[in-house]
């Protein structure tokens, strides 16, 4: 059920508060719509889609954590442990859509695979923003928060 939105803070746009919910509506629609009912493989296409939105996510909440540690240290922690887990779910769906079926069938040569570039072009946009994250990720975090199993608990 839908909650009434939250009072606009001082010196923001009214306006601009309205985009989160139907962003979120969207996404939901999409899923309606979009989705067979029969279990089928996700295509590439849609998993590229998921990576976008979820770095689109991650930059999002990273934006308000480093807004919100500074003034209120718990919530900034599970700001921080919510942007940590954004990263893990665009690296799962980073892999997801290497390992998904692809159109044509053919797997990608041996040289392109010793080059790093088994995709090319339009395929290799997904890496091209998945690294351009990832070096953004791991200038704010270490390597052990970023390969931490998802426990729920984070320090207070």
């Amino acid at each position: 059920m839908p909650t009434a939105p939250p009072p606009v803070p001082p010196g923001s746009d009214p306006l601009a508060s309205d985009f989160l919910p139907f962003a979120t509506a969207a996404l939901d629609f999409h899923r309606t719509l979009n989705l067979p009912t029969a279990q089928a493989a996700a295509e590439r296409t849609e998993i590229d889609s998921l990576h976008a939105h979820v770095v689109a996510l991650y930059r999002l909440v990273d934006s308000h954590t480093s807004r919100t540690a500074p003034v209120a240290t718990v919530e900034g922690d599970h700001l921080r442990a919510c942007r940590i887990r954004l990263w893990q779910a665009a690296d799962h769906l980073h892999s997801a859509f290497h390992t998904a079926p692809r159109r044509d069938s053919r797997p990608p040569s041996p040289e392109a695979c010793r080059a790093r570039l088994p995709e090319g072009a339009p395929e290799l946009t997904i890496c091209q923003r998945h690294v351009a994250t990832g070096v953004r990720v791991r200038r704010g975090h270490t390597p052990a928060e970023l390969h931490d199993s998802v426990t729920g608990l984070i320090r207070h």
